[in-house]
């Protein structure tokens, strides 16, 4: 990773998952592609810090992402050399705001199904997550709980429709309850 050939395939390995990391953290599209830009550069200008003994590279530069993250909402310094480094970059297209804000969106809908999610009680939680995550049938998932079959569609009955109030399912597709995360 210290040579720019090696830097340049770390970079397109990483992308993906440093512009997810920041599109869960902001809302802007124009904001998301500019810190992490902001992350790439810091890195490369770090890369001498990056020790491989001490964990992944997803790890170390996601420390460095939450560290530009951090600095651009204090309104750091740091915020201003972001500032100067983006001039004469080309300007972001429809496309890639477009792409930009469907991420944010998908982060955004992640967020509050992960939360509609964290407030169902347990019970009604466990047959949820084995019938639509872990892909069991009700049958399957009441045995694994040690419950009856009818409890356990009850239970996956009630978890629905609290989500669904939510606003987090719809009726009509079981897969609707991942589909912000893919």
């Amino acid at each position: 990773m210290r040579d720019p050939a090696g830097f340049a395939a770390f970079y397109e390995q990483q992308f993906d998952a440093v512009l997810g990391f920041v599109t869960r953290r902001v809302d802007s599209p124009h904001l998301a592609a500019d810190l992490t830009a902001d992350i790439f550069v810091a890195a490369l200008e770090n890369v001498h810090t990056y020790d491989a003994r001490r964990g992944a590279p997803v790890a170390w530069l996601y420390g460095i992402a939450r560290n530009v993250i951090s600095a651009h909402f204090r309104g750091s310094s740091r915020e201003l050399k972001a500032v100067a480094r983006t001039a004469g970059r080309r300007l972001l297209d429809e496309e890639d705001i477009s792409a930009i804000e469907r991420r944010i969106d998908a982060a955004r809908a992640v967020r509050q199904m992960a939360s509609a999610h964290a407030a169902l009680s347990d019970p009604l939680r466990e047959v949820l997550d084995l019938v639509v995550l872990d892909g069991l049938s009700t049958r399957e998932a009441a045995q694994a709980l040690g419950i009856g079959s009818t409890t356990a569609r009850v239970r996956l009955h009630r978890a629905r429709r609290i989500l669904q109030a939510a606003g987090q399912i719809r009726t009509d597709r079981r897969e609707a309850v991942l589909e912000a995360t893919q």
